[in-house]
């Protein structure tokens, strides 16, 4: 009985706690554990949250408080998200660019424009067995932004099919080295 009132007075007290400080409000976009949600109701022992899976998820106060949490809304109407993909060595890395550039700009949730949030590009490894490049982009459309990557990635693959640039399967190199027979 004393350990359930514990964890019960600890969910109340941190209720009160994120009614009080507002770092948690209700229509924040958040995540906990790995669950990311819109939080619909704050109440003193737990708050619920509705996931883009279309499900409220009661979670209790204390996590808020005790855990990790990702506040996508808090403070920032914009927000940054990349896309990576890796492509065969030889590909021309300017088109490469130019197709990761246009796919993102030409999608209606990606703010373009805009010289504080700007579309950008990288390079960003030699992979095994592909060139490996990291599309940046800024949207505002935090809850559903797994549909606009998603949008964003089949309008690459169909560009990169039209342009000839590959998207490698992993490979390994098999050298067998002749023994010598028994004798």
């Amino acid at each position: 009985l004393g350990l359930g009132m514990q964890s019960t007075f600890n969910d109340i007290v941190s209720g009160i706690i994120l009614l009080i400080e507002g770092s948690v409000r209700v229509g924040d976009v958040l995540e906990v554990d790995g669950l990311v949600g819109r939080v619909t109701e704050i109440n003193l022992r737990t708050s619920t949250i509705f996931s883009r899976d279309g499900m409220n998820v009661i979670v209790p106060n204390h996590n808020f408080i005790n855990e990790n949490v990702v506040n996508w809304s808090h403070n920032a109407v914009e927000t940054r998200f990349h896309i990576t993909v890796g492509v065969a060595y030889g590909s021309d890395e300017n088109v490469v660019k130019d197709i990761l550039m246009a796919c993102a700009m030409a999608h209606p949730m990606v703010i373009v424009d805009d010289k504080e949030h700007p579309v950008v590009v990288r390079l960003a490894d030699f992979g095994d067995s592909a060139l490996m490049y990291e599309l940046f982009f800024w949207s505002q459309r935090i809850f559903r932004i797994e549909n606009v990557k998603s949008d964003i990635r089949f309008a690459i693959l169909r560009k990169f099919r039209e342009a000839g640039v590959m998207i490698p399967f992993p490979q390994r190199d098999v050298h067998l080295v002749p023994t010598a027979p028994n004798a």
